[in-house]
């Protein structure tokens, strides 16, 4: 079979680089041990081998085969005649049970990987995951090698290999893998990446190269919504921090959305010292997993506890929503779950009464009694805890224990998605899909299905992509985002024009990064990021993947400045009118947004003022001139002819100059 052939020749590759790679990269991974981690190097080396001398051995050993019973059966067939065949019917049938027994292994083997994949908590389970994804790839299992091509695609654990990938998907695609075509249909237009019913819903909800369809991307959102609801319901559904890249490119440690090691050593040194909202908060952090540090229920417990004893009502409640929902740390129990809850509602905890409310509710631990789960969700969301007011919601909406109320239902599950409580943007989306409570609307249901996809698994590849761009992988972080891009992430699509913008990428051609970039700006300034709605403006200004174009710029800086107060459109604004640039010149309206721009943030006061000094300056000087009447002076002295075209920046230059000189004379 081809596809296995190509998978060794693959894992061969992946034998001779992921030793290079990993010497690279340990030094950089290991202060962030607990951030993140790369499959080991030296278990996939010890595999490689073994596939490698095991399927080379089974090549030999089959056509030594093949030939012995060749000669054997034609000999067979002189001297036996027609017994002959029914010896070759046994060893056909024979043929076919070891065939089936080895799929049915390779089944076996997908099926565990996929298991612990589904409930790895940490690298190292998804490490086990890949490997026996890896064993069963080698017994013949599409999926297994769907998963192992996906690896290669996205550099998962170091092994990236678009070549490699593209190839596997080319062979399993002749197998009639979908998933392979799909994949191969994207690397069409990307070069790079797949698709899923998530990005097919986003494709009919924008118009992308289909017709412009609200029903038929509902119909593909509500497919992966209703996936991830059931995820949520379960308690499986984690969130997940989406790092824009444009917002501190010169300085990603510091960013706010990922916990820098060192910060998070201080944080631990301060919790130790008995400081119990950090106590309680790296609890959190570990319950969950959020700001990339793994999920560590022994550690979120070990923080509750010690805060729980200094008397946090939080810590407590947490305590006693670990051991409602049970993990490694907390084997699930109803009355100690019951206890902890009840200790932090009697101090008047939000979460607390919420957790009583859950119990009684469902009956765990208690009889089910929903006046009394009504009398704890109402106290709870009164406080404004979003869990309850959905949970408020869901008792009106289903009828569960009082009369159904649609409107009531809407309140709540409304007050709850402002909060991002993912369940209530779902039955939001549901009220407005079906038209339950609500006048029914297509557009509106959609967009909140397509938050609620927006929270899928496939979401961890925000941080892994991270990571990957933070280790100079820039290769593997842009096929990341670009799959995320592709299913309507906006962040993801800032951040794939962003990488596209630096040109550092390797796997797509110079020429097409400033294209594609511009593109994916669009895509996202459509959803509303206003940073890039400037982008657009600046890449029409210089000619930056399409020609140069003064009036589209100044439209796109339009948008920004008066949609979204931007002050960097603002200031571009400010400086087209005052030159003429696309629009009628008209200093009075570039002073005045020269102004607005100083107004709406801090960071433009000092390029507004030297701005301003400059237009003042020219100002003053041309009226000088005219009621002097030196008409014929003033066009020898015209700033572009005499100086050149950057003319401002030379006057900008010589004020700064003057204002350094009278400083210096102040001061002596």
């Amino acid at each position: 079979m081809k596809p296995l052939s190509l998978l060794i020749e693959i894992l061969i590759i992946l034998g001779v680089t992921i030793k290079t790679i990993r010497a690279e990269k340990h030094n950089k991974r290991q202060k962030e041990r607990n951030v993140t981690t790369q499959v080991s190097a030296n278990e996939i080396k010890q595999y490689l081998p073994h596939i490698l001398e095991q399927r080379t051995s089974s090549n030999v050993i089959n056509k030594r085969e093949n030939l012995l019973e060749k000669k054997k059966n034609q000999r067979k067939i002189r001297i036996k005649g027609i017994q002959n065949k029914d010896i070759l019917r046994n060893k056909n049938h024979l043929q076919k049970q070891a065939e089936k027994n080895f799929t049915d292994e390779g089944d076996q083997l997908f099926k565990m990987g996929i298991k612990v994949l589904q409930q790895s908590k940490s690298q190292k389970q998804k490490e086990e995951a890949y490997l026996l994804f890896a064993k069963a790839a080698d017994m013949g299992n599409l999926k297994a090698m769907e998963k192992m091509a996906d690896a290669l695609l996205f550099g998962n654990f170091g092994m990236q290999n678009i070549t490699a990938a593209i190839q596997l998907y080319e062979s399993l695609a002749k197998e009639g893998s979908c998933k392979a075509q799909n994949a191969l249909g994207f690397l069409s237009s990307y070069g790079i990446g797949m698709e899923y019913d998530q990005a097919k819903g986003y494709r009919y909800l924008s118009g992308i190269n289909v017709l412009q369809n609200c029903e038929v991307a509902l119909s593909y959102y509500k497919k992966v919504a209703d996936h991830i609801a059931d995820t949520f319901e379960k308690s499986e559904g984690v969130p997940v921090e989406k790092v824009r890249l444009t917002e501190r490119p010169e300085n990603l440690s510091s960013n706010s959305e990922i916990l820098d090691w060192d910060i998070y050593q201080y944080y631990k040194f301060l919790a130790e010292r008995g400081d119990v909202q950090i106590q309680v908060s790296l609890g959190q952090l570990h319950l969950i997993g959020r700001k990339g540090l793994d999920q560590d229920y022994h550690k979120a417990l070990h923080y509750f506890l010690k805060a729980a004893k200094a008397g946090s009502a939080n810590a407590m409640a947490f305590i006693g929503k670990m051991y409602l929902e049970g993990n490694a740390a907390a084997p699930q129990n109803n009355a100690t779950a019951f206890k902890y809850f009840s200790m932090a509602a009697s101090k008047g905890n939000a979460i607390g009464l919420h957790g009583l409310g859950l119990l009684y509710f469902y009956g765990k631990g208690v009889p089910v009694n929903y006046a009394e789960a009504l009398k704890y969700f109402q106290k709870a969301a009164e406080k404004g805890w979003p869990d309850a007011q959905f949970q408020l919601g869901f008792m009106y909406y289903s009828g569960s224990g009082i009369w159904k109320d649609y409107k009531l239902a809407f309140k709540y599950f409304y007050l709850a998605s402002q909060s991002g409580q993912p369940l209530a943007i779902y039955y939001l989306a549901e009220m407005y899909a079906t038209g339950t409570g609500v006048v029914r609307s297509c557009r509106t249901a959609v967009e909140l299905y397509k938050g609620v996809c927006e929270l899928g698994h496939w979401a961890e590849k925000f941080l892994t992509a991270y990571f990957a761009y933070k280790d100079g992988d820039i290769d593997s972080s842009l096929v990341q985002y670009a799959l995320l891009a592709e299913m309507g992430y906006e962040v993801a699509q800032s951040n794939s024009a962003f990488i596209l913008e630096s040109k550092k990428a390797n796997i797509l051609e110079k020429e097409k990064m400033y294209p594609m970039a511009l593109l994916l700006w669009n895509r996202a300034a459509i959803q509303g990021n206003a940073f890039a709605r400037v982008k657009i403006g600046d890449y029409h200004y210089y000619g930056y993947g399409t020609k140069k174009d003064y009036q589209t710029a100044a439209t796109h800086y339009s948008i920004a400045a008066d949609k979204y107060h931007n002050a960097q459109a603002m200031f571009n604004l400010a400086y087209m009118y005052e030159h003429g640039l696309g629009i009628a010149k008209d200093i009075h309206l570039a002073r005045r947004l020269y102004d607005m721009a100083a107004q709406t943030s801090p960071d433009a006061y000092i390029p507004v003022f030297f701005a301003l000094m400059k237009l003042e300056t020219m100002h003053l000087l041309r009226d000088i001139l005219f009621f002097n009447q030196f008409t014929m002076r003033w066009n020898w002295l015209k700033p572009d002819n005499t100086v050149g075209p950057h003319w401002d920046l030379f006057v900008i230059g010589l004020i700064v100059a003057g204002l350094i000189l009278l400083l210096r004379n102040h001061r002596g």
